[in-house]
């Protein structure tokens, strides 16, 4: 059986499974779900990620595996992007966890508001205020760890890497401006060169 990964174009979670499967060269099969049109919430997605949400990977053996950073470790299993000792492995969950906990809820969920035209309800307005705020606290904690490393772990890039890359890169989509944080730009640069690299899809 063959690998088939369903995605969405613009979603950075999906993207980060493109782009570690771009870096393995893994050849795999993609199926487009279109979330604007509510294609997650069918009852054929649901039987395959009952979360409703992409990006799903089915693998060889026919599991499917769902959540992006799930995705990324079975990807990365036994390359350099997942340490496999034990201080580096724990440290790159750690950014993993703060990607999806601190990080994506507040850049991506406003970014995915602005750039699919959600409706600005008054509670998402003030949603909005709450997560820029916690957005720009999230960008500040990446600044500072950045000060004095190359990548958030070790000398090279791993999946913690990728895992924030995803939606650090487009953050301005969202309101987010980038140039208070010249280590953040220059880490961008120093992932996007990691070759092989590729972009985000619009």
């Amino acid at each position: 059986m063959e690998i088939v990964l369903y995605d969405s174009p613009s979603s950075g979670n999906a993207y980060k499974c493109r782009l570690m499967l771009h870096k393995r060269n893994l050849a795999y099969r993609r199926v487009e779900v279109d979330i604007d049109r509510a294609q997650s919430r069918t009852p054929a997605f649901l039987a395959i990620n009952p979360n409703g949400r992409v990006p799903v990977l089915a693998l060889p053996d026919g599991t499917h595996l769902a959540e992006s950073n799930a995705i990324l470790c079975w990807l990365a299993r036994g390359t350099r992007y997942l340490p496999d000792d034990a201080t580096g492995f724990a440290q790159t969950m750690q950014w993993l966890f703060f990607e999806q906990y601190s990080h994506e809820p507040n850049i991506a969920t406003v970014r995915y508001w602005l750039t699919h035209k959600v409706e600005i309800t008054p509670y998402r307005a003030l949603a909005i205020e709450h997560k820029r705020a916690q957005g720009i606290d999230a960008l500040g904690i990446m600044e500072a760890h950045l000060a004095t490393r190359p990548f958030f772990v070790g000398a090279h890039p791993t999946i913690a890497d990728i895992a924030l890359y995803a939606y650090t890169h487009v953050a301005e989509e969202g309101g987010f401006a980038l140039a208070p944080y010249p280590n953040i730009r220059g880490w961008l640069a120093r992932v996007a060169g990691d070759a092989p690299h590729i972009g985000i899809e619009y």
